[in-house]
């Protein structure tokens, strides 16, 4: 019985997560089939075609995405192969898995009858280790856009090490130098800077306090961050970090010994300056889900099952009241097992003696170590820092 590590689709046609089980805890109707004990029903024959693998004890479907597939983010296909299984984090051993299929190429499909790619007539589909987009859930979509993930930001350490700075741009060159005024002076972290404008955008050339003899060389790819507030839990008071905007990439395209000359390049989102810090830029993929239907109203978890349970900390931006499709920073992350594509119901606390409250849901698109990055999907009243969340 183990969760997977991460959500990650490498190819197109992947349909991931079925987000279908409940609640809390592991399920609870466990019984036997074929001499082991599972809380599914798995199936006693498979299309074929397919490469089966009984489940042993120890195996979670991260390993054997690694094992079969040769890369663990690719555990979700092997869940959709595995339709019965409803939660993926509750696998036992003895069940049988789809772990590949037969691959069938265009030039072999082309050359087969119509029959033979659409069911013979009268034929109906088994739906054994099938993907059905009929089905009540829908395909699985992506859960956010890129901009959710390259323009949000992060919660860090308080002083968070940067490597390297931009040290100044191309148009500190270009004020005109008169004896009085006529050019803009701003002040930055290297102090008093004349420039013709403040703000670089996409093509323009900025000047980074690190070259050759710090490790720096043509085409890397950084990201532009600056410093935020620090962040506060809202419940316990307790400092969790201070919060870092991401603003843009920034590409090297020569370096020198000790300074290097690079490119603003792709979507600017926020204005950078020079003093904005730099960090390695990782692409990161956009998880896919099933949202599915948001916890019935009528059934929200006991505010005991709320009791310590993770909350919204941070809205993007600093913004206090939330809606649908806004950014959001929860107080758990890779230390608490929370991976992308995680589904959250979202609570309101209640008057005493009331039940809490389902205003909405949210997916979780980027993990760092005790917090994440998330996008609330679904709500049904404004949402709010401090509100309760659970794992779906």
């Amino acid at each position: 019985m183990a969760r997977p590590k991460l959500v990650l689709s490498l190819l197109a046609s992947l349909l991931l997560t079925a987000a279908v089980v409940t609640a809390s805890g592991p399920p609870r109707d466990l019984h036997q089939v074929a001499g082991h004990w599972t809380a599914w029903n798995p199936p006693l024959e498979f299309p074929e075609g397919s490469q089966v693998h009984v489940i042993e004890r120890g195996d979670t479907l991260w390993d054997l995405a690694a094992k079969f597939h040769g890369d663990p983010y690719l555990w979700p296909q092997i869940w959709e192969l595995n339709q019965y299984i409803q939660d993926s984090h509750w696998i036992y051993p003895g069940d049988p898995l789809i772990v590949g299929v037969q691959v069938v190429t265009p030039g072999e499909l082309a050359q087969m009858a119509p029959e033979e790619t659409l069911g013979g007539e009268g034929e109906t589909d088994s739906g054994v280790g099938m993907v059905n987009l009929d089905s009540d859930l829908g395909a699985p979509r992506a859960l956010g856009v890129k901009s959710d993930l390259y323009c949000s930001g992060f919660i860090g350490d308080i002083e968070e090490e940067f490597g390297y700075h931009i040290l100044g741009t191309e148009y500190e060159a270009l004020v005109p130098q008169f004896r009085r005024g006529l050019k803009n002076i701003g002040a930055g972290v290297y102090g008093t800077v004349d420039s013709l404008r403040f703000g670089v955008s996409t093509g323009d050339i900025v000047y980074l306090d690190g070259g050759r003899a710090s490790g720096l060389a043509p085409g890397q790819l950084f990201s532009a961050v600056e410093a935020g507030d620090k962040i506060f839990h809202p419940d316990s008071g307790e400092l969790l970090g201070r919060y870092y905007q991401l603003l843009g990439r920034v590409r090297i395209l020569s370096v020198q010994e000790e300074t290097a000359i690079a490119e603003i390049t792709g979507d600017v989102c926020h204005q950078i300056s020079t003093g904005a810090s730099l960090r390695p830029f990782e692409e990161e993929p956009l998880p896919l889900g099933r949202p599915g239907h948001m916890r019935p109203k009528n059934l929200p978890a006991s505010l005991e099952e709320l009791e310590g349970s993770p909350t919204i900390v941070y809205g993007d931006g600093g913004v206090i009241s939330l809606a649908e499709d806004s950014v959001v920073y929860i107080d758990r992350g890779q230390d608490d097992d929370v991976v992308p594509g995680d589904l959250f119901t979202i609570y309101r606390p209640n008057r005493p003696g009331l039940p809490p409250v389902v205003i909405g849901e949210l997916a979780v698109l980027s993990v760092h170590r005790n917090t994440s990055v998330a996008k609330i999907v679904e709500s049904r009243f404004p949402i709010f820092i401090g509100d309760r969340l659970e794992l779906k």
